[in-house]
């Protein structure tokens, strides 16, 4: 091989080399945008609505490995895994009650095949004569929230769409009964819910007849307020313990403390 021969293969290894290179580069700065743009997706999506037995939201991301088996057990199709552009992280389960709410399988076949505990098995069940099994309405999916200027049933048009709907009927959801002072002759029918029993599967708000429902489900740190450690409710005993277990026990005691309120209010010491 001749010396210019070597030189021209020389030169043509090198703009290989050079190309590889800068398709390197040029891969690294895509995935970098890429990946910048996974992460901006995942700080816009605020409103993610997740399969029952979710953990709480940063838990649930750092325990959850993307595999798709819950979505693959949901017989009606209701949980995606998010793609990019869906405003969430990618590969992590979620579902649109609008489209198709969780119809509260009995047997909660998603929640099961989890490998990682991402979705607690443990939070959707009871403990029925000694044994544990699944109990959908343990579920926290999300809260129902009502938005009173849209719903027509607070117009006095008589709907009970979402009442009828809900799969824990007169419990999560009910319908309290209202006067309407404004004909004087008719009355409101209106949905309250339950905090304490709705669980989040968005049938209600599947069944709304409105354009845009007027009941949608929240996530639980949207929908719900924080009260705060320094309120009490002073009928409750559950909450006097509590506030025992923070401040300890602060009564002042006295003899008369000692005694019922009945007998030294009748004694003859009078108010010494």
């Amino acid at each position: 091989m001749s010396n210019l021969e070597s030189k021209k293969i020389e030169i043509s290894e090198r703009r290989k080399f050079l190309s590889l290179m800068a398709q390197s580069v040029g891969l690294s700065a895509l995935g970098g945008m890429v990946w910048m743009g996974y992460l901006e997706e995942a700080k816009a999506a605020p409103l993610i609505l997740r399969p029952p037995g979710a953990l709480k939201e940063a838990d649930f991301l750092r325990l959850c490995i993307k595999c798709g088996q819950c979505v693959q057990a949901c017989p009606y199709d209701t949980l995606s895994l998010a793609k990019p552009g869906d405003l969430k992280p990618m590969g992590t389960p979620f579902f649109i009650p609008r489209e198709i709410p969780c119809y509260m399988c009995t047997d909660i076949p998603c929640v099961p095949v989890c490998p990682t505990g991402a979705l607690d098995e443990n939070s959707v069940s009871k403990i029925e004569e000694g044994k544990k099994e699944l109990d959908i309405n343990k579920a926290k999916m999300g809260l129902a929230v009502v938005d009173t200027e849209s719903c027509i049933a607070f117009w006095g048009i008589q709907c009970d769409a979402c009442y009828r709907a809900c799969p824990v009927m007169d419990s999560a959801i009910s319908l309290e009964y209202r006067r309407n002072t404004r004909t004087g002759k008719h009355a409101y029918l209106i949905p309250i819910v339950s905090s304490l029993t709705c669980t989040g599967c968005g049938l209600c708000e599947r069944a709304c007849v409105t354009e845009k429902a007027a009941i949608r489900v929240l996530p639980l740190e949207l929908a719900q307020g924080a009260i705060g450690g320094h309120y009490i409710k002073g009928w409750e005993k559950e909450d006097e313990k509590r506030i025992e277990s923070l401040f300890g026990d602060n009564t002042t005691h006295t003899k008369r403390s000692e005694k019922s309120a009945q007998d030294y209010l009748n004694a003859d010491e009078g108010l010494k």
